[in-house]
Parts: C-alpha cells; structure tokens; sequence
C-alpha cells in the first residue's frame, strides 16, 4: 500500500487536488496524443455524430487522392481538422484530471505500520507491544499506533487518543485538524501525518482501496461512465443525424433527376455541417469538467449522474450543528433547580456527562471541572455508564446500593427525553414537566427560557432507588449562526430550492435559529429515522433531495438522499453510503455543490442551443451554393454574399471546425451561473446563446470567405 507524503515533503512540481487551473497551451501539448488516440475508430462509436464526421473526412481523403483538387484538399482537410478538434477537447478534459492523478501518485511513498494485539488494552499504553508490518500487508480491523512526525499508514478510525494531524497533502489546507476517539471526527486517512501526540488507529480499509487510492481513480475521468442525461442527449443527437445521414443521401437522387448532380465532397460537407457537430464534440468535455471543478473544490463525486443530481435537487437538509451554526456548542452555564444547590447540580452533571463522548458532552466535563468547588472524584467502583446514542438522546450513569443507602442513576440529555425517562420512572401518564412539581415546573421555565435565547437547553434528572425521578436543573449550550448564512439561503430560495434545517434541538431552539438564519423549514429533535422518513417524504412527492453528513447515524439518510455529501473527517460509514466526498468537512459546501450541478447542466443547455442555432447559417451558405445554379431564385437565400460555391462551402466547413476550438474553454469553465428562477435562466441562454448561435456563424462564415477569396483558394 502507499501513503502520500506532506507538501513539505513532496517532490517539486506536486500540486494540491484543490489547485485551480485555466486552460493553457502547456494543457494542450499534454493533450494532443490523447487526442491522436481518440480518433480511433473503436472509440468513436459511442458517439455517432463524430463517427460520421470521420467516417466522411476518410471518404473525402478518398476521394481527394483519385480526384486532386484545391477545393477537395480544403475540405477534407478541415474534415479532419473538425474530427481532431472533437477528440482534443475531450481529451483536454480528460488530461486535467490524469495531472491531478499524476499529482497525488508522486506523493506516495511505503511507509511501516506499528501494529499491536487487538486485544490490547487501549487504556494502558504502558502493556502494547508493537510489531513493525509494511503498510502494504495491513488488514482491516488492525490496531496501528501513530505517534507524533510518523505517517498514517491507512485508513482508518481512531479509537484511542487524540492528536493534530497534517492533512494538507489531500485537501491543500495548511492549517491542522483534530482527530479524535468517538464521535464524528474519529475519521483519519492513509498517507496523512500525525503532528502532535499519539492516537491507535483501526484500520477500516484493505491495502489499494483506500481514500487516496479512490481520490486517484476518480480524477481519471477517461473510463467514467455516461449520466443518464448524457444519454439520453446523446440519443437525441443520433436520431438527428441519422435524419440529416437520410436526407443527404437521399438529396441526390433529386439532384440528378433535376440535372443538377452534386459532387460526394459537397454532400459530405453538406451532412458534417448539417448534423451537431459542436455539441457532439463538446459533450463529454463537458461533463467531465463538471467533475474537475467539484475536484478542485475539494469535493469528490462517485459518479457524474451525482453532479447532475446536485443541479436539480428541489429540497435541501442541512445540518443545524456545524453547517448553520459554527458547531461549537458549549455548556456557559448551569441552572439549578429550586432546592438543589450549584454544587449538587454540578457534580451531577459531570457524573452524568462521562459516558457522553460528544463536544457538548466534554464541555459540560471541562465546565464543571473548572468550578472552584469541582469534585473530580472518580466514579465508584461498579458504576455503570449509558453512553449518548443519537436514538436516547441521553447519557447517564447508573450507580449500585452500596456507596450510598440506595441506588442511584443519573441522567442528562434534550428536555423531551429526559421527560419520558421521568415519567416512565413515576409509572405515571403525566406528559409534561409543567404538570409535574413545583420544581419542575421551574426547570421547564428555564428550558423555555433558555430556548427562546437561541441556546440548546439540557436537563438533568435524578432517580433515587426504585422511585420516582426529579430534575435537577438546566444545562446551557451556546452556538453562534454563521455570518452570511442569511444570504445564502436567498440565494437557494432565488433558485427554488427549499431549505430544511435538521436538529436534534427542541422546537422553540430550533425555531430561534431557524428565524435568525433564514431557514424555510425546520425539522426539530430528529434522529436518524426522522431524516430518513423526511427524505421519503419528499421523494415520493416527486422532488430530490440533497444532504450533508459525518456520522454513521447518518449513513441511511445519505445513502437515500439524491446528492449525499459525506464528510472526510466522517465516519467511514457515512462515506461509503454518499455519493460525495468532502475533503475540507465544510457541510456548507453542499450549496456549492449545488450551484457546480446547476452551472454543468446550464453550461450543456447553452452549448446544446448555440449548436442548434449555429446550423441555420450553414444552411444560408451551403444550400444557395449548391442550388443556385439550378434554381436562379435561391440566390436570394445568399445573404451573405459569399464569393463562390466553392468558397461557401469551403468557410461553413471550416468555420464548423473552429468554433469547437473557440467553444472548449466555455465547456471547460462553465457557463456563469446566476441565481434564478428556471424561466429567467431560460429566457437569458436563448438570448446569449440562441441569438448568438444564430449571428456569429453569419459574421464567421463572411469573414473566413473574405480570407478565402484573397488567398485565392
């Protein structure tokens, strides 16, 4: 297996996946054997409208050689030219992320994994015994010990430790992350380099398939599979030219019985330019790119039918925590209820939070520890912990009879649960905490309190024994909206995209937030299932959906959703059930990705029109030219006056040719994307691209002919 190297240690020329590129001409040196290559007739079949294209340019060279003429020579060799240009623009596509590949492949190296006993207690490093294995024989489930300046040797989970680690060499961010045991940012990958400290890593991925691996495989866009839109354009473009193929075929027939019998280089000149040529040639070079501008985003997509989605998606879920909000909830304050004193209510928030190995739950530790009056005992002997599960909503801890005259469990987690954990201890049908005691009453004010603030409320609850449970007070969370965010959803309600934020927050929290970010929709105290029964819902009312996710609770959820973004530093549940990858774990980056699958499916809407529009120029130049003669009154039809049969037909053919080349960095960097509604979209590429398709090929076509009829050809 290999592993890739830092920046710092990289061999020179190595660029970070993110690095951002125009088109140049060094791209298409590097380009031009790819396209020699891609005119071999094997690979032309997928697209018919460039078989035919070369298929008449072989013809025309035919031809050419039995019947010399300057005419002849012209046009098949701009014949050719049309077939080369149509393979270069595909191939410049393909050869950006063959260079992104190339990139990552020079940062690899061997590196040696220290592997100890999976029985090995991972709370007492003083007892591991390490053995040395290659990385390239490790198998998943080893236990790997990484410590400070040493390279990650696969991919894996940390399940001990804690650590900053070196990223850079996969995402191209200098600054270092945390990775850490339990909760959603455990993830780390191969080829990364430890910083600081010592974390035990599980390995969760066979030797050559691995993250870096997959980053390689998916760049290298050249055996990526067609997207149904693909498709089915691609259909639409064969039946138009097995029409204009028919009815050029057929045209001869009239010609002759007319007595106007027109030579094979005219007819084939007349069907490459009949047929859509332009966007049959730039089609693939368009979806491609789409790819690249997701790559260069830092943004790794399984498939191009995701990015397509993503272009289409109507609904879109965003995570409260981390999206939202900055994602740094931490407990400021605790609220004791009436009769509990601070200390009590503190000690028993901290017994409570142990098992919670979430960053809400270690502030809430750290809170408490940094009080005056902390009591940093450690739990007694038989105490049993209840770990925080996304499906509870509580952590807790249970301790037996013994340290003290009865039983005792402690929990702590959202109002709600706690509430039905109070009322399942009482054996009682009471469903509120208002209705409860006084005290209890005030907790709930405190909760609501806390709530309208903006702020995530926690309560505390204790049960003595086999009786009834009580609350002890309130634990106050902060987050803070991100700036901006506003604006960013106006943006996605100009598109039509509605926003649904998801949160496990109560639903006068969640409501607070959802108002001060600008949200359409808010589904409050969520989990897992309510994600997954929400995406159906809107599935089955005809619309895709688009999520973000980091943990394996969210694993059902992305795999159902349209577009699911997983995060790098996510589990590796969540990132094998998405159809994207996220290097930089920003879930923001979902309305990015969003605008990159709108601007691919404008970009071949625009390209689609401006091909078809283009046509009708053609017709004004190649039809008088071969008609004319025959039928006086077509010359009316010559609105450009061009020079001569053979100069009209010579400048549509190459002017055929041309505007590929001028069109591929417009397929490669995407049409603009403005954010609208689909009928303003629609109006504004029929004007640019419609209108102009109609107009530049008059003004290419005279100009070429003007050039044409000075060189005297």
């Amino acid at each position: 297996m290999t592993t890739t190297l830092s920046p710092a240690d990289a061999p020179a020329g190595a660029a970070p996946v993110s690095s951002s590129r125009g088109l140049s001409w060094a791209q298409v040196r590097a380009a031009l054997p790819g396209a020699a290559r891609g005119l071999d007739p094997r690979r032309l079949w997928r697209s018919p409208v460039l078989l035919i294209v070369e298929a008449g340019a072989a013809l025309t060279t035919v031809l050419a050689i039995a019947s010399p003429s300057v005419f002849g020579w012209v046009v098949t060799l701009w014949l050719w030219a049309t077939a080369f240009f149509a393979a270069l623009a595909e191939a410049i596509a393909e050869a950006r992320g063959k260079a992104q590949a190339a990139s990552l492949r020079a940062t690899q190296q061997h590196t040696v994994a220290h592997v100890i006993g999976a029985d090995a207690d991972l709370d007492d490093p003083g007892l591991w015994t390490t053995v040395e294995v290659a990385a390239s024989e490790l198998t998943v489930g080893a236990l790997v010990v990484v410590d400070a300046g040493q390279v990650i040797p696969g991919d894996g989970d940390v399940v001990a430790g804690i650590a900053s680690v070196d990223e850079s060499a996969i995402t191209g961010e200098s600054a270092p992350v945390i990775r850490e045991s339990g909760g959603d940012r455990c993830a780390v990958t191969g080829g990364t380099v430890v910083l600081s400290d010592r974390i035990v890593v599980r390995v969760t991925a066979r030797p050559g398939h691995g993250f870096v691996d997959r980053m390689i495989a998916l760049v290298e866009g050249s055996e990526r599979r067609r997207t149904p839109n693909e498709i089915a354009l691609g259909l639409l473009l064969s039946s138009l030219t097995v029409v204009f193929l028919l009815a050029v075929a057929t045209l001869q027939a009239f010609a002759a019985f007319s007595g106007a019998r027109q030579d094979i280089v005219v007819l084939v000149a007349l069907l490459v330019c009949l047929i859509p040529t332009t966007i049959g040639a730039l089609l693939s070079a368009i979806g491609i790119a789409g790819m690249d501008r997701l790559v260069q985003r830092n943004v790794l997509a399984t498939s191009g039918r995701a990015v397509e989605a993503a272009g289409d998606v109507d609904v879109l879920l965003l995570d409260k925590t981390g999206t939202i909000t900055f994602g740094n909830r931490r407990a400021s304050e605790l609220i004791p209820a009436p009769g509990i004193a601070p200390a009590e209510l503190a000690h028993a928030a901290r017994l409570a939070s142990l098992a919670d190995d979430t960053p809400e739950g270690r502030s809430i530790v750290e809170l408490v520890d940094a009080r005056p009056d902390a009591d940093a005992s450690p739990l007694p002997r038989g105490a049993t912990l209840v770990e925080f599960s996304a499906h509870t909503r509580m952590s807790g801890v249970d301790i037996p009879a013994g340290h003290a005259e009865r039983a005792i469990s402690l929990r702590k987690g959202a109002a709600s649960a706690i509430h039905t954990w109070i009322d399942a201890t009482r054996g009682d049908a009471r469903t509120g905490l208002a209705e409860a005691s006084a005290a209890e009453t005030a907790v709930a004010d405190a909760v609501a309190a806390v709530s309208r603030e903006g702020g995530t409320p926690l309560v505390i609850a204790r049960q003595v024994g086999d009786g009834a449970a009580a609350a002890l007070g309130v634990i106050h969370l902060k987050d803070v909206v991100k700036p901006g965010m506003r604006e960013r959803f106006d943006r996605l309600r100009a598109m039509g995209i509605r926003t649904v934020m998801v949160t496990g927050d109560n639903a006068i929290t969640a409501r607070a937030i959802a108002a001060e970010a600008g949200v359409d929709d808010v589904l409050a105290e969520a989990t897992p299932e309510d994600k997954l029964a929400l995406i159906k819902r809107e599935q089955a009312g005809g619309r895709l959906v688009a999520m973000a996710g980091d943990g394996t609770n969210d694993a059902p959820a992305l795999a159902q959703a349209d577009v699911g973004v997983a995060m790098a530093s996510g589990t590796s549940a969540a990132k094998e059930a998405g159809n994207m990858v996220d290097l930089d774990s920003n879930p923001t980056k979902l309305i990015e990705i969003v605008e990159i699958g709108k601007q691919l499916l404008i970009t071949r809407g625009a390209l689609t029109t401006f091909s078809v529009s283009n046509d009708v120029a053609k017709y004004f130049a190649i039809l008088p030219a071969m008609f004319a003669p025959l039928i006086p009154g077509l010359d009316a039809l010559n609105i450009m006056r061009l020079t001569s049969p053979e100069t009209a037909i010579a400048s549509a053919v190459i002017f055929n040719a041309l505007i590929i080349v001028a069109l591929v960095p417009l397929a490669l960097r995407g049409v603009k994307y403005r954010p609208s509604s689909a009928s303003a979209l629609l109006a504004r590429n029929l004007w640019i691209y419609g209108v102009g398709g109609l107009i530049a090929p008059f003004l290419g076509i005279k100009v070429i002919d003007i050039i044409l009829t000075v060189l005297g050809l």
